[in-house]
């Protein structure tokens, strides 16, 4: 056999049938070459023709030619192939996240980089709700002998006198006192050993009665609630194993307005202490409302949970229109125990932004909207970012409906600091959380989880009735300034409000917010 170099080593005047066979050889030879495969043409002693799958071709040139486009057509469908291969693994990710059929949600690995990278491109939407990844049984959970350490506040104390003069007139006490600017700037000061103001002033207001005092000694663990100027009645638990019900206290916090409301609309029982019982819920009553504002009202058990009820250690705070469907046990587990926090609170639904809630809260009339925009000006001033995605926290705003903790010193402390700003601003919660983080530095960790795990905590139910009060419609200070009745002017709460700043908030120009949802 002897290799062909050239056209004319194959002898002139060819036969038919060898002019058929050279068809069809070179029909085979450009298959080949669209497929990839570099084939040689050879010829054996006798004049027949062949082929081999190495060397170069009879006809090198023309064959290079077919060789690249075949091999370039090739990577194209391939690369076209695998591209449509990726694209619809990620759509149907996506559709697995979104979908109602439990086999199909369960492939959705929400931590994984490839929901990230598609929830950022939009192509999933956060679920109103999504199953809590807590543990099967609350009676096999091991409830943690020892308190998480104490890093940065061993001792907290709190003022309990109000001995503030106001313009050198001596001022009824306020049950969160007469919180000064340094003492509130030295407040944020993190130490060993601090003392701060934390609410329950003497003589301020919100007094227990000593039965009451008395019977929540005993409770270390505690599902706290409350109902304020009778706006809801008690909605009970539900999902609550025989272990949970014996361990914790369900302690519903009401004012007398709301006492009174609830015992004409619901049966309420009386035990052998003089306790008053509405099914698993304990009545406890906070005498003598310490602020004018009912929404205010409601923030001191929500917030003080830790000072109404001291020997409690862990604790979970629900508003009073809603109705807890989880095991407050397998909360704990999952919120605090799993993975060692000691306070963890939701992620809020649409917004990220301190000054776009402050927005949405205005859009609301949730609050005066003058002094919705001087507390955002104070904030600013102190050097309150609006939320980015380099900072240490997935939000700056909460659903501070539900907030579980554990007591410890700086758990209690976030608390304190929490409560006196909406002690001495406004009574939206939510506007405040994010500063106090701020506030403190980084050495405050929380846990802050998503929102679809929230909805799936509780049942809302709607308020017996809508609340409303007058200082929510005000648009201006100079309505301030005009009304004569007073009655628009919190006396008891919002002090920081009316007390002169140290520092030209006139300067303070407020970001500019860009409006991401259809909320408010």
């Amino acid at each position: 056999m002897k290799w062909v170099e050239n056209h004319e080593a194959l002898g002139a005047n060819p036969s038919s049938d060898d002019k058929g066979f050279e068809r069809v050889t070179w029909y085979v030879l450009r298959r080949a070459c669209v497929a990839g495969v570099r084939w040689q043409l050879f010829v054996s002693a006798d004049g027949a023709e062949g082929f081999l799958a190495s060397g170069k071709s009879y006809q090198d040139s023309p064959m290079k030619i077919i060789w690249k486009r075949g091999f370039i057509r090739l990577v194209l469908v391939g690369g076209i192939i695998w591209g449509l291969l990726i694209l619809t693994a990620l759509l149907f990710h996506a559709w697995s996240c979104q979908s109602s059929i439990a086999f199909f949600s369960a492939l959705c690995n929400k931590s994984s980089v490839i929901y990230g990278a598609i929830q950022s491109l939009g192509l999933v939407t956060s679920p109103h709700r999504c199953s809590i990844p807590v543990a099967d049984d609350p009676n096999k959970i091991i409830i943690p002998t020892r308190r998480s350490p104490e890093k940065y506040v061993q001792s907290l104390s709190y003022f309990m006198e109000d001995s503030t003069a106001t313009n050198g007139s001596q001022s009824p006490p306020l049950f969160g006192g007469h919180i000064t600017w340094q003492q509130r700037d030295e407040s944020f000061k993190v130490k060993p050993n601090m003392k701060v103001h934390c609410g329950f002033i003497r003589n301020g207001g919100a007094e227990m009665a000593q039965k009451d005092v008395k019977y929540v000694k005993k409770c270390r663990f505690v599902v706290a609630s409350g109902i304020f100027d009778g706006y809801d009645t008690p909605h009970q638990p539900s999902n609550i194993s025989a272990r949970s019900q014996k361990l914790f206290c369900f302690l519903m916090v009401v004012d007398e307005v709301s006492l009174e409301f609830i015992k004409t609309n619901v049966t309420v029982r009386e035990d052998n202490e003089g306790g008053e019982w509405v099914g698993i819920w304990r009545l406890i009553l906070l005498k003598h409302p310490p602020y004018d504002e009912p929404r205010r009202n409601g923030k001191v058990p929500k917030i003080l949970t830790h000072r109404l009820f001291p020997q409690a250690q862990y604790s979970i705070w629900i508003d009073g229109k809603m109705e807890l469907i989880v095991d407050p046990l397998l909360l704990l587990e999952r919120y605090l125990w799993r993975e060692k926090n000691t306070f963890a609170i939701a992620q809020h639904k649409h917004h990220r932004n301190v000054y776009e809630e402050a927005d949405a809260n205005k859009r609301r009339k949730r609050y005066a909207r003058p002094l919705i925009d001087l507390h955002m000006k104070i904030y600013r001033y102190e050097g309150m970012e609006p939320w980015n995605p380099s900072k240490s926290t997935p939000s700056d705003i909460p659903e501070g409906a539900v907030i579980i903790r554990e007591h410890t010193a700086l758990s209690n402390l976030f608390s304190c600091l929490w409560f006196n700003e909406v002690h001495l601003f406004t009574p939206r919660d939510q506007l405040s959380f994010g500063y106090v983080v701020y506030r403190l530095g980084g050495l405050f960790k929380f846990f802050m989880f998503p929102n679809c795990e929230y909805n799936s905590i509780f049942i809302l139910h709607n308020h017996t009735r809508e609340h409303s009060s007058k200082v929510e419609w005000v648009k201006s200070l100079d309505e301030f300034k005009k009304d004569k009745t007073g009655g628009l002017k919190e006396s008891r709460g919002g002090l920081g409000l009316w007390t002169p700043y140290p520092g030209d908030l006139d300067s303070v120009v407020l970001p500019t917010v860009k409006r991401t949802s259809k909320a408010g």
